[in-house]
């Protein structure tokens, strides 16, 4: 049964009226391969194009058009486009049998004509191509295509003379300017747009936005978007890395400076030209803007771009790019070698800097020992050393003397900063002596030792009141099992005065040489033995004495013991 039926429809086909051929059912039966895309007037159309696939879209004009203009708005990467027409020598048939099947391109391509390519285009910025209507019996074929990836661009058709409005306006000089440059700011201005305007005191729907980045200049602000997008797709994939390198990630982000930081996480992903919310700064009708919060010494591009947020479109200026001015640094003092160094430190929260040492070790081994102590009992300093731009050590340096360890560079950079009081808040605006802090610091090549010098168990001073007499005194303080020398200090104190204490960074050098009593070399390995006693002869009966112990080292700054006033007696 089957098979009469094949051999039926094969003898109709051979045999049939006419022609008789398989063609004569091909009209009512063909499809087309490819769907026709036809480009609307006055509205923009989104095309997405695959990488290295070209994509038509076809449209013909009114019989009153004399002139026409096409506007191609690629998005992240450079395409191809051209414009071409056909034109028919004899015009289609209306009414025939195989047109309702099929596309009006294939209309034109079954019938006599030839095709004019009229305009060509490559790159990545928003073109227009403006020039006059051919025949009636006439369709124009647009061809875009992209060679490097995926991408989406934007196409308009205007029919007629006059701009067709949808796409902002820019000037004659379409460039970017910069008017300034600071350490953390920028200042920029354009020439105005004729679309941004104001009617009747009603809010213009056009605006600038401004955008800054550290990498390049965008042609379109689709392009800063897919570019913003790939960011933020890098940072997540680099959070998913590593979950504990949060800080890293989010410094990352500081390439985009941003007024609206918030709208980058709920950006969608499109990256079509229709305008939703720019992100970036959008100054209405101003045409000068103020970029802040940039850091110093770093390269940074702008961007300008004119937005129409009723068509959802827009154009860019010629973009700028500007470097910022570097922190002004603080000079670097040369620290002599065993130089004792008096620095007064400010302690005004503006001095962020501080001042800055440099100190270069004698001898192949490098090393060196640095001592500090403050001579403000409620001061504290912030000391960094550091070399080649690398921390070796932070810390803080209080009311003790402190030693800090030189080994492995060959130079090292000394920065000081004051920390203010707690009490700071009760000290007078205008008085500014109070804020100052006073600083006496050495450094000193150690050739002999890998470790910092031992400080003595303790910096107090005995005196023993039955051995006190009318002309002497006996005293006893702890040393260390170095062999060091030990020099003892007098100084009267006259009646009726209180100042019974002398200041800690009082150097022996500097005292009268009438004050120094006694200087004795003592050691003992045994720490819990290491007790030297002197005693003190040639004082006034009933005299009230202040007596002063160094430790005379020949690394480092010296170790003065705390002070000791001991009264002699009046009768003996």
């Amino acid at each position: 049964m089957a098979l009469s039926w094949y051999l039926c429809l094969a003898m109709a086909l051979f045999f049939g009226p006419g022609t008789g051929t398989i063609h004569g059912l091909a009209p009512e039966n063909e499809v087309t391969l490819h769907p026709t895309t036809w480009l609307s007037e006055n509205r923009v159309t989104p095309v997405h194009l695959p990488k290295g696939r070209t994509r038509r879209l076809y449209f013909t004009l009114k019989k009153k058009a004399d002139l026409l203009s096409v506007t191609v708005s690629p998005c992240a990467v450079p395409i191809e486009w051209s414009l071409a027409v056909r034109t028919l020598k004899d015009k289609p048939p209306k009414k025939a049998h195989w047109s309702s099947k099929k596309s009006m391109p294939e209309v034109w391509w079954r019938g006599s004509g030839r095709e004019v390519r009229i305009y060509t285009y490559t790159g990545n910025a928003v073109d227009t191509y403006t020039g006059p209507a051919y025949t009636a019996a006439s369709i124009y074929i647009l061809r875009l295509k992209s060679n490097q990836q995926d991408t989406q661009v934007s196409a308009y058709l205007h029919e007629g003379p006059g701009p067709s409005g949808a796409f902002p306006e820019l000037p004659s000089d379409p460039r970017v300017h910069t008017l300034g440059v600071g350490m953390t700011s920028v200042t920029l201005n354009w020439a105005p747009s004729s679309s941004v305007v104001v009617k009747d005191g009603h809010r213009p729907h056009h605006e600038y936005c401004v955008l800054v980045n550290h990498k390049h200049n965008y042609r379109s602000l689709c392009a800063a978007r897919e570019g913003i997008r790939k960011e933020i797709q890098s940072v997540k994939k680099r959070q998913r890395r590593d979950k504990q390198s949060k800080e890293i990630v989010w410094a990352s982000l500081k390439d985009w400076w941003w007024r609206q930081p918030d709208a980058l996480e709920n950006r969608e992903s499109s990256t079509t030209d229709k305008f939703e919310d720019p992100g970036c700064v959008c100054r209405d009708i101003e045409s000068v803007c103020t970029v802040s919060d940039l850091l110093p010494d770093k390269q940074y591009y702008f961007d300008v771009f004119v937005v129409d947020r009723v068509n959802g479109t827009s154009v860019a200026y010629t973009g700028t790019f500007a470097r910022t001015h570097e922190e002004a640094r603080p000079a670097v003092t040369s620290l002599r070698e065993s130089q004792v160094k008096w620095v007064t430190l400010s302690g005004d929260a503006s001095s962020l800097q501080g001042d800055q040492f440099r100190f270069k070790p004698r001898g192949w081994q490098q090393n060196g020992l640095l001592t500090l102590q403050t001579c403000n009992n409620t001061s504290k300093v912030k000391v960094t050393v550091s070399s080649k731009a690398r921390t070796l050590t932070s810390q803080e340096v209080g009311h003790q003397l402190a030693q800090i360890w030189l080994h492995g560079a060959p130079s090292y950079l000394i920065q000081l900063q004051a920390l203010a009081p707690a009490s700071s808040s009760t000290i007078p605006k205008g008085d500014s002596s109070k804020s100052k802090f006073c600083l006496k610091m050495q450094a000193s090549s150690a050739y002999h030792r890998r470790a910092v010098p031992v400080f003595p168990a303790t910096l107090q001073i005995k005196s023993f009141n039955k051995l006190r007499t009318c002309n002497s005194v006996t005293l006893a303080w702890i040393g260390t099992e170095e062999r060091s020398l030990y020099c003892v200090y007098r100084r009267q104190i006259p009646l009726g005065s209180k100042h019974t204490s002398t200041d800690r960074c009082i150097d022996p050098e500097s005292r009268p040489a009438n004050e120094r009593v006694l200087c004795k070399y003592f050691q003992e390995l045994n720490p819990r033995r290491a007790v030297t006693t002197a005693v003190i002869g040639e004082l006034e009966p009933g005299m009230l004495y202040v007596f002063d112990v160094y430790l005379m080292r020949r690394w480092g700054l010296p170790i003065k013991y705390h002070s000791k006033t001991v009264r002699t007696r009046s009768e003996c």
